[in-house]
């Protein structure tokens, strides 16, 4: 069984890092921090993801996962490393290598002294070239060594959902290898093949480039999806009668289509979808081509924010002085992150408006405290976040709030007004009891 390695102990390295340790590989988790390094090994996860406590714990208690200080332990002590470090976006919407290429400058040094091939898979979320590029040739500088001759390489994105990583980590749809040559793409197929055992995804071969393509294409399809939902939504909310999710559920039928995607609401948000696009676009124009259907895709999901508000103000009228109440803070259920959140959109708007926002999420607040301080109030159920609110709306579909009921709301807010941003409540019963509008709903 090959040694791994994860460089890197963000969101995807760490659940590679686990769902590896949990199939019985011996894993060396790779960070230069000395306090993540030391909650990994304790088997406290740094970051909210469903399940991945349960499978630290199991990993670490094992002996089958340990997080290290730095690159050249975990190098020498491998097989095969993944590289999952960060790729943020400039301020243009271009992607930042920064921390790819001083990656590959650490490991190439690692690899200098390692004896035997060592195969090397960037995982990181990179525009087309970027393997062959800009990390190949950074290693051969800081190694010495010939890629082929001496070490191997690929690019292997991923495709992992907050909220649901463990999962996609353990029985992922298909796995992309991109293979700088025959022989690191059989290494890379072998060790996923033993990985998945009986179960093994749909694997696909191809060139770095197009790996690497791959993966904005895929995150930018499914952000385009959603945002023509949303433009559909917002005809359908001027049509008496009308009701998107319907108009969704019969388009859904049809196999060309799918289901999958076609929820309409606020707009998406994350690590992923926006800086995936904005990268894509980027790119796009740096080899002469705009890309309008993405820019489009984008424009329509930062005007969901403004929608939103606007269907405040109808309600409302003048917003000063009146205090607001918002249901979910994270981008998506399931999870802490807050990167792109339209919670955040939303509420800033607001408070330029001169609102009273009054917020809850079960687990992001910690995060929304460093970025708006106490510039809105907390509070600590769902239900505490109503009391003498003017209007709710719903950002995020936590399970929790599903289990509200129209009572929860008439009893506790000074005007019981839901705005359903994610179509989680029953149209016909919530709108007996309180003035309720839902995204999509004429």
């Amino acid at each position: 069984m090959y040694r791994v390695s994860v460089i890197g102990t963000g969101f995807v390295g760490l659940c590679t890092a686990v769902c590896f340790a949990d199939r019985g590989y011996k894993v060396l988790a790779s960070t230069k921090y000395k306090e993540k390094a030391s909650l990994v090994n304790q088997g406290i996860i740094p970051f909210h993801e469903p399940n991945l406590s349960k499978v630290l714990k199991k990993a670490v208690r094992s002996g089958h996962l340990r997080a290290v200080l730095g690159r050249e332990e975990a190098i020498s002590h491998s097989d095969i490393s993944f590289i999952t470090v960060g790729t943020p976006a400039n301020p243009d919407g271009s992607i930042d290598l920064r921390l790819i290429r001083q990656t590959a400058e650490e490991m190439g040094k690692a690899l200098k002294e390692k004896e035997g091939k060592h195969l090397v898979v960037l995982k990181s979320t990179v525009v087309p070239g970027t393997t062959e590029k800009v990390v190949k040739p950074i290693l051969e500088r800081n190694s010495g060594k010939k890629c082929v001759e001496d070490f191997l390489l690929c690019s292997n994105p991923e495709f992992l959902r907050e909220g649901n990583a463990i999962q996609d980590t353990l029985h992922p749809d298909f796995i992309v290898i991109g293979e700088h040559d025959k022989k690191s793409g059989d290494l890379l197929e072998e060790l996923y093949r033993d990985f998945h055992e009986g179960g093994v995804p749909p694997i696909i071969r191809t060139n770095p480039p197009t790996a690497e393509l791959i993966k904005y294409v895929n995150n930018s399809f499914l952000g385009t999806k959603i945002s023509f939902i949303n433009t559909m939504a917002n005809i359908c909310e001027k049509i008496a009668g009308v009701d998107v999710r319907n108009v969704a559920e019969a388009i859904g039928k049809d196999h060309r289509i799918s289901p999958y995607f076609l929820r309409a609401g606020l707009g998406w948000g994350g690590s992923c979808f926006p800086k995936d696009i904005k990268a894509l676009v980027a790119f796009s124009k740096s080899l002469g081509y705009e890309p309008n259907m993405l820019e489009t895709a984008w424009k329509v999901n930062e005007a969901q924010v403004e929608h939103t508000v606007e269907i405040v103000k109808n309600k409302l009228g003048v917003l000063k002085e009146k205090k607001i109440a918002i249901l979910g803070l994270s981008f998506k259920p399931d999870t802490d992150d807050i990167r792109e959140a339209r919670s955040i959109k939303i509420i800033k708007k607001l408070l330029k408006e001169g609102v009273t926002v009054t917020a809850y999420d079960p687990q992001a607040i910690p995060n929304v405290r460093q970025i708006l301080g106490e510039k809105i109030e907390y509070a600590t159920s769902a239900v505490k976040c109503l009391r003498n609110t003017d209007c709710c709306i719903l950002v995020t579909e936590w399970d929790e709030f599903k289990r509200l009921k129209p009572k929860h709301f008439t009893e506790n807010m000074r005007h019981p007004i839901l705005i359903d941003g994610r179509r989680i409540y029953n149209p016909k019963s919530f709108s007996e009891k309180l003035d309720y509008v839902g995204i999509g709903l004429g």
